[in-house]
């Protein structure tokens, strides 16, 4: 039974959008829904958005933003007020036609993203530079028609966050957009063990509507790459675009500068894919709905269960659960890989005899001989030795799938060859890009913040004279 369970998972370099499938739902993050395109997820898997949540949403109130709700319908003449906005989710856009029996007397937008909602939200209470800045966020669900759908990483339904900001200057709005882009790349490391590329997006990549986007790119395991969060800096555009003014400390009018950024259930598919292995999850500590897991070893026998319970008990500062149900430790262990659980705890009549236990890291599967009296302090040092690795593990990943290509059939070679980022010059033009998507299905990832070198002085497309290092790769 226990060597079955762990069969059910398809190698990931057999197959690692099976195995990826095969993760998904044996180990009960979500379920199929009748409704094509929408996943369930499932108790374990919304228990990671929860944690994720709880985590993010302490960052973003360290820096001042306030949490609102805005309504899940956009009338269509308000989202038509921005028109670069509007034609960049009309493919994916979907629409209520009908009130009850009664057809509607404007067809409302099913909330793709609320950039309009906010606007028209502003413009009621934006009156003096007194009223600014305003930072919010709402935690909500958005919908958006894709034709390809995978759980977590692409759904016509998923959970996000979206941040809405609106400044009295350029400069503020700016540095409210690099601030947030830098709490998510430093929640992905310091709380999902997850190594990103942090940069600027091409206007092509850019969200529909803004002046700059920012973008953080983590590296999976097959070699590669997804968006893990966005920063957009709107300008004054959309400010414009729906009459939203202030009258400022000399008493002349002046457009707002606003901002939006987002990250979502996706970024569960980034866990998955990027600390997995072939028996299932490995999930990061600090964010694992169970850090620990204790299994008592002959558990019918007297006082087992019940040191188990009292060992559970003194750990209570973690999220620990007993696994006191019937089945064959066997089963318990493969079954408690498959979920990704970091630490395991075995305790059996031995092992209270002798005043101890034995603990298993999932991550590495190493075995310690751990004193009862000491298991609080092993605990707390063993989950964070074990974040550290598996940070360490994503980023030497990372660092070993990045190349140079400076020349086109260079560039060409290695996206065959090599999965991964390739670090390539460019000129600037839409055309190159469109040709090198056209020709390898590679993208811009970004132009990186921290990593300006110029590795030659032409494109590597058109070999014209060059203006940007790009990531470039293959994403999800």
């Amino acid at each position: 039974m226990a060597d079955k369970l762990v069969k059910d998972i398809t190698s990931m370099d057999e197959d690692f959008a099976q195995w990826y499938t095969d993760i998904v739902t044996r180990a009960e993050l979500i379920d199929y829904s009748s409704v094509k395109g929408c996943m369930i997820i499932k108790p374990a898997g919304y228990a990671l958005w929860e944690n994720i949540q709880h985590e993010l949403d302490r960052r973003f109130k360290e820096t001042g933003v306030e949490n609102v709700y805005m309504p899940l319908f956009i009338p269509e003449s308000l989202l038509q007020k921005e028109k670069d906005h509007v034609e960049g989710f009309a493919p994916e856009a979907a629409w209520v036609t009908m009130g009850g029996s009664e057809p509607l007397t404007e067809k409302l937008c099913v909330r793709p993203t609320s950039e309009t909602l906010f606007c028209d939200l502003y413009k009621n209470i934006v009156h003096s530079y007194r009223d600014l800045p305003k930072v919010y966020n709402q935690w909500c669900s958005v919908v958006r028609w894709e034709k390809t759908t995978r759980p977590f990483l692409r759904s016509r339904e998923f959970l996000w966050q979206e941040g809405h900001t609106i400044h009295a200057t350029y400069e503020e709005a700016e540095d409210r957009t690099v601030q947030m882009l830098n709490v998510y790349a430093d929640f992905c490391k310091d709380v999902l063990a997850i190594p990103t590329i942090r940069g600027r997006k091409t206007d092509k990549e850019k969200f529909a509507g803004a002046e700059a986007t920012y973008t953080i790119e983590a590296m999976m395991h097959d070699g590669k790459a997804l968006q893990s969060g966005t920063s957009h800096n709107f300008g004054d555009g959309f400010a414009k675009a729906f009459g939203i003014e202030f009258t400022d400390k000399d008493n002349s009018l002046h457009q707002p500068f606003q901002t939006s950024w987002g990250l979502s259930t996706r970024i569960i598919g980034a866990i998955i894919m990027v600390h997995g292995d072939n028996d299932g999850l490995v999930l990061p500590p600090k964010i694992a709905p169970t850090q620990v897991v204790i299994v008592p070893i002959q558990q019918a026998k007297e006082g087992v269960l019940e040191k188990a319970n009292e060992l559970a008990a003194s750990l209570k500062s973690f999220r620990v659960k007993v696994d006191d149900s019937d089945r064959r430790p066997g089963f318990k262990f493969s079954e408690q890989e498959m979920r990704g659980f970091p630490l395991r705890l075995e305790i059996g009549p031995k092992d209270i005899e002798a005043g101890q236990c034995v603990a298993v890291r999932r991550d590495t599967r190493e075995k310690y001989t751990v004193s009862l009296d000491e298991a609080e302090s092993f605990v707390s040092k063993m989950l964070e030795e074990i974040h550290n690795d598996m940070y360490k593990r994503a980023k030497e990943h990372l660092d070993s799938c990045i190349y140079n290509a400076v020349t086109y059939d260079e560039f060409k070679e290695t996206i065959e060859q090599k999965p991964g980022f390739i670090r390539a010059m460019w000129c600037g033009s839409v055309e190159c890009e469109d040709q090198i998507k056209a020709d390898t299905t590679a993208t811009s990832r970004c132009m990186p913040f921290e990593d300006q070198e110029r590795i030659s002085e032409t494109c590597v497309c058109c070999g014209k004279p060059a203006k940007h290092l790009v990531y470039w790769g293959k994403a999800y």
